[in-house]
């Protein structure tokens, strides 16, 4: 290895499927990075929704992709690619990864890399990539997000959901966060939300309807599913677009098709973790032009995070996995915390 690197790391290891106390720190032997890719000393990595599913063995990685857990990072590079001129080492990053983010070393193709920002700490920069890959692609490049429109956010206290929120308040348009708890709505109004609905206490079409005077939503980011979908649509403006990303509430659902008909609607679905390097450096240009200063000029407002050693991943996932959870968490390598 170069010098400075050393030869082994500490990584979190998936021991079998099942609860959060599988995640289990290891030794591996540090990555050695490709030609198009650069070598990262994690200092932190974000917690999301795909991990604690990989984790409980309902969501195996890619072929070719790392079954150690993680997404996001952020961190240091020191070692680069003969192909690479992009970056050097020394540069601090965060990266959207194949997996391996919960780890002291990370090798991540090129084109996944974006700058740290501005004033950033390391910790708020690991809780980008996964969330705002997932948004730019999704409500902003596949279903046009555009000024003026109403965006109904479920989740909206949530990384995917703040994220959203972020990405339709920079593009002047009006986000309404759907929430559990009087905390939750006011995490998502500090993000930029024009109105939350806590959904145990109102029902979200009644109230979508109201707030728009009867429009209903331009845009919906459903993380549900389920029986969710058919209110959704419900909730939906005419030619609306509902962009399903996660089925916490189920996977499958029964619509009105009717309504879906008449209404002109469009739905759409993604994963991000499988898509090719070239779709994800896409992603990765359109947000560097699109998000990336507003983050640096303090447009947008940095996300709530909640961190923890890498070693105590296990806890990280009991946490994400009470409902009660807002903003993001994310992971500290000893690097990150010696910084």
């Amino acid at each position: 290895m170069n010098q400075g690197i050393p030869e082994d790391m500490i990584a979190i290891v998936i021991a079998v499927p099942g609860g959060p106390d599988v995640l289990q720190p290891t030794t591996l032997p540090v990555p050695k990075h490709r030609e198009d890719e650069v070598l990262i000393r994690v200092a932190a990595a974000g917690v999301n929704a795909p991990d604690l599913a990989q984790r409980r063995g309902v969501y195996d990685p890619p072929p070719g992709h790392s079954p150690v857990p993680g997404l996001e990072v952020s961190g240091e590079i020191v070692a680069v690619g003969q192909e690479v001129d992009t970056y050097k080492p020394g540069d601090r990053v965060v990266a959207l990864t194949n997996g391996s983010g919960y780890a002291e070393f990370v090798a991540v193709p090129a084109g996944q890399v974006l700058p740290l920002p501005s004033s950033w700490s390391f910790a708020e920069g690991a809780a980008l990539p996964e969330t705002f890959f997932t948004v730019e692609q999704t409500l902003v490049m596949r279903a046009g997000l555009t000024a003026g429109m109403v965006v109904l956010i479920h989740g909206g206290a949530g990384g995917i959901g703040g994220a959203a929120i972020q990405a339709a308040k920079l593009r002047d348009a009006r986000p309404i966060a759907v929430v559990s708890s009087p905390e939750k709505a006011a995490y998502a109004s500090s993000l930029g939300a024009v109105a939350t609905i806590n959904h145990r206490e109102e029902d979200f079409v009644g109230r979508v309807k109201e707030l728009t005077d009867g429009h209903g939503a331009d845009r919906i980011i459903d993380m549900m599913a389920g029986e969710t979908v058919d209110r959704n649509i419900a909730a939906a403006a005419r030619g609306g677009h509902i962009v399903v990303l996660a089925s916490l509430a189920g996977a499958k659902a029964q619509v009105n098709m009717g309504s879906f008909l008449a209404k002109q609607l469009t739905m759409s679905g993604s994963t991000l973790r499988p898509q090719p390097p070239e779709a994800k450096a896409a992603i990765a240009r359109h947000l560097f032009a699109s998000t990336w200063p507003a983050l640096t000029n303090g447009t947008l407002v940095r996300p709530r995070t909640t961190t923890f050693p890498l070693r105590h991943a296990a806890d990280a996932h009991k946490g994400l996995e009470n409902r009660s959870s807002l903003g993001k968490f994310v992971l500290v390598t000893a690097f990150g915390a010696s910084l």
